[in-house]
């Protein structure tokens, strides 16, 4: 049994990698044991939500939503409250489950632990420590390679933070996470091993990047 503050298993790193990929291209939720934990709901987190999401913006009060900086017309943000909550969280738990938005059917906190990334930020301290006991298991050599793959392009996308499109680039802690996962194959071509793992250069980068937006685009 695990205790409140110990390690929790997050499954084999490569069979989550599959998982997590489809939850980002939208063509499933992402399965996280989540528990009693409402971390991503109450660190004032903006939650965006697509034109093509209409279940979800039917259960969602017009007044607490305005427009996604940078993103094309309909495109919307929910933000949260004073407490740094999200409005739809009532008595601990989301009010509108059922019909919540594609962010929140897709987030995964593991994502952290898997590129390396750290949470610093003071309000998203609940999430931080929670992506901080996920354990993976890392065995065969597959899941090494990815496991660097992972790191490294997470260690490219802080080094070239203005390098890439605008459109493209992680304006967030989290979504440059996310986004390590999404391009950690560009890492991987042609190494069969750790050392051999090639560094795409930025244009390259960019350009895949704005290919991979294109085809998400509802």
């Amino acid at each position: 049994m695990t205790s409140d503050d110990g390690p929790l298993p997050a499954g084999g790193l490569s069979a989550w990698i599959t998982e997590v990929q489809s939850a980002i291209r939208g063509e499933r939720a992402a399965d996280v044991a989540c528990g009693s934990c409402t971390a991503c709901c109450t660190s004032s987190q903006f939650v965006h939500i697509g034109p093509d999401e209409t279940d979800a913006l039917a259960h969602i009060p017009r007044e607490l939503l305005f427009p996604a900086p940078r993103m094309p017309k309909g495109h919307v943000l929910l933000g949260y409250d004073e407490r740094g909550h999200c409005p739809m969280l009532v008595d601990g738990a989301c009010s509108i489950y059922e019909h919540r938005p594609r962010t929140c059917r897709t987030y995964d906190c593991r994502i952290f632990p898997a590129t390396g990334i750290d949470l610093d930020d003071d309000d998203k301290a609940l999430i931080a420590e929670r992506a901080r006991r996920w354990r993976f298991e890392v065995q065969s050599d597959e899941d090494h390679r990815r496991h660097g793959a992972l790191r490294a392009a997470a260690a490219f996308l802080d080094a070239h933070p203005s390098s890439l499109p605008p459109e493209a680039a992680p304006a967030t802690t989290t979504q440059r996470a996310v986004m390590a996962v999404e391009i950690h194959d560009l890492f991987l071509r042609g190494a069969d091993q750790i050392a051999d793992l090639p560094t795409p250069d930025v244009d390259a980068i960019g350009v895949e990047l704005l290919k991979r937006r294109a085809r998400q685009r509802p």
